[in-house]
């Protein structure tokens, strides 16, 4: 079995008892980084043993792992924060055990927190019909895609780094003038901060503030 497991995106206390549960329970816990995952396992008490897979682990440590599932060996796929597969080397993984095993290892999976979700639920913008874009491309097709963001209909939400997030609020205040943003910051952390506004607004907000954190950027459709 493998059990693609959601965790905190920042507050340890938004767990669920099933995640809990499941990652005392199984045989290995596949992590994008052991010294992250391992703060939430000390914090629970957890002494599963863990194995790092992320988007740089070589051909042999995906082997490995099929191997355990061949075995029988039930295991857990977590993430730094959220739900792996969104936006998330983890998604791999999954195509790929699919494509090697087909029907014979079980994948399930154990909901929980994600960026995404929580941002788009206090964004009082339209979202019964929205586009995901993950994290932007940094150079190529960049300011394509801020026209084609520009142009639809649609809601459309993207994550940004800090390093980032100044460029591609003044992007959207060239491409974006008049369309209703949403910027949340290290959700569900200490300093979580929600910004709202036209992009020029939100910028003038943010530059007040330390720019620190991971983003989840929302755009009204036109």
């Amino acid at each position: 079995m493998l059990y693609i497991v959601a965790t905190p995106i920042g507050n340890l206390s938004d767990i669920t008892l099933r995640t809990l549960d499941t990652l005392k329970q199984v045989d290995l816990i596949l992590c994008e980084d052991t010294r992250h995952t391992q703060k939430l396992l000390s914090h629970y008490n957890i002494k599963t043993p863990t194995l790092s897979y992320h988007q740089h682990s070589r051909l042999t440590k995906l082997e490995q792992i099929i191997k355990l599932l061949e075995a029988g060996k039930n295991l857990a796929l977590v993430t730094d924060a959220g739900t792996p597969g969104i936006s998330d080397p983890g998604g791999k993984l999954v195509a790929e055990v699919v494509e090697k095993l087909g029907d014979g290892v079980k994948i399930e999976t154990i909901p929980g927190p994600s960026a995404l979700t929580a941002a788009i639920s206090i964004s009082g913008l339209p979202t019964d019909s929205f586009i995901f874009l993950g994290f932007l491309p940094t150079k190529k097709g960049r300011e394509k895609l801020f026209k084609e963001i520009a142009e639809s209909k649609r809601t459309i939400v993207f994550y940004e780094s800090p390093h980032r997030i100044i460029k591609t609020l003044n992007s959207l205040k060239e491409h974006c003038g008049s369309q209703q943003l949403v910027v949340c910051r290290e959700m569900t952390k200490k300093f979580e901060t929600t910004y709202r506004g036209v992009a020029s607004e939100v910028l003038e907000k943010l530059s007040q503030d330390k720019i620190r954190g991971e983003f989840v950027v929302i755009v009204r459709g036109k």
